[in-house]
């Protein structure tokens, strides 16, 4: 490594000091490479268990564009090993209706009058998915109603933050094998995550004042990732499928936590 990339180095951490404690960064890096093993695994719950531990140190109205940007690395990262596996006839229905979504929510639709509808909305997709009697349907949409998909997700993902419980819900279908599953749902995360960058740029986030933490960040997620894909090349669909129930249930009560603890 040259005495310049050195240099750099050692201003990123110089900044990321200056935010957060040392102990709590190390945790925090740890949680993150954690988060993106079970992202890789199961296809879902990584990105809320990331957000629930970043959430601890960061304030909510920053977390949620850190997070973002994070996630949208992770996310391209594990495109890349299972690329192979996109269904683009689920996914460009889910950019266009996922960019409108995200637009009519930065312009100004978050005022909602009630700012928990859409964490208890979630909630209860997510144990109808996790819960639900054996004679009821998997929710295996069509392709072009993906759109619709991508509405709800880029709208939650604006005041959210985490949206990999929602895509999850739609996910857990027998008629997809795992990559595929997993290759589908981080080319929609990526491209959820991606519109938050000008979102928040034009609600007046500065990225730029966090950009070592993100780095730091990313670079954990990313090897989380990798460990993740490496262990996915080896399970079956049977495992596969009970671990992501297993990951949903678990995302499911965090955010049944969050509805519940402020009136505690």
């Amino acid at each position: 490594m040259s005495r310049s990339a050195l240099g750099e180095l050692g201003e990123v951490f110089s900044l990321v000091s200056s935010q957060v404690s040392g102990v709590t960064l190390a945790l925090l890096l740890l949680v993150c490479v954690a988060s993106a093993f079970i992202s890789a695994v199961t296809g879902g719950a990584g990105g809320i268990l990331m957000f629930a531990a970043l959430n601890v140190v960061i304030p909510l109205r920053a977390l949620v564009p850190i997070h973002g940007a994070v996630q949208l690395m992770n996310n391209l990262a594990r495109v890349v090993y299972v690329r192979e596996h996109i269904r683009w006839d689920q996914c460009i229905p889910f950019f266009v209706g996922c960019t409108l979504g995200s637009a009519a929510m930065t312009l100004g639709l978050a005022n909602l009058d009630w700012q928990q509808l859409p964490l208890v909305l979630l909630a209860v997709l997510i144990f109808y998915t996790g819960f639900k009697p054996k004679k009821l349907p998997e929710i295996r949409l069509k392709p072009r109603n993906f759109f619709w998909v991508g509405i709800a997700t880029g709208t939650l993902g604006i005041v959210a933050g985490a949206v990999d419980p929602l895509l999850a819900a739609f996910f857990v279908r027998k008629d997809m094998t795992p990559k595929e599953i997993v290759a589908n749902k981080s080319v929609m995360q990526a491209w959820c995550h991606a519109l938050k960058v000008p979102a928040f740029i034009y609600l007046g986030f500065a990225f730029s004042e966090h950009l070592g933490l993100i780095l730091l960040l990313t670079i954990a997620a990313v090897v989380g990732t990798r460990i993740g894909i490496a262990l996915l090349n080896r399970i079956n669909s049977h495992v596969f499928f009970n671990l992501m129930r297993a990951a949903l249930l678990i995302a499911g009560a965090r955010i049944v936590y969050q509805l519940v603890a402020p009136a505690v």
